[in-house]
Parts: structure tokens; C-alpha cells; sequence
């Protein structure tokens, strides 16, 4: 099955806009990985995560495959 992720390269300046780079992974596992590793730099403002069906994932349901934490 394979997994994708999908954001921008993060190298937008003036004049010109960020390119839109996707990844394919062949487990839900390395894409999550990859995911919070882009999160964790910081450079990239969009990230969006497609399961096995094409489906993206979302809000609370990908807060919690990432590790991160539910605030109230």
C-alpha cells in the first residue's frame, strides 16, 4: 500500500511562490515519520498526509498518528 505526503518546499520569497513537492512511502509508519520531521523544521506551512485509500488524513485523527498533544 502506499502512503504520500504532500507540502510545500518551504523556499517561497518574493516574487515567487513555494513548489509543491509529494512523496510516496510504502508504509503509513514512514509517512508519519516524515510528516512530523518536516513539522519539526518548521520551514513548511503546509502538510498534508494521504492514507493507503487516497483519503487525508485530518485533524484529532492525525494530531493523535503524529504524537502530538490534544489540547482542551
Amino acid at each position: 500500500m502506499t502512503y504520500r505526503i504532500s507540502y510545500d518546499d518551504g523556499l517561497g520569497v518574493a516574487g515567487r511562490a513555494s513548489v509543491r513537492r509529494t512523496e510516496y512511502f510504502g508504509t503509513e509508519f514512514e509517512a508519519l515519520n516524515r510528516a512530523r520531521q518536516l513539522l519539526n523544521d518548521g520551514d513548511h506551512h503546509s502538510i498534508v498526509v494521504y492514507d493507503h485509500s487516497g483519503n487525508i488524513l485530518t485533524g484529532i485523527r492525525l494530531e493523535l498518528k503524529l504524537g502530538l498533544a490534544v489540547t482542551d
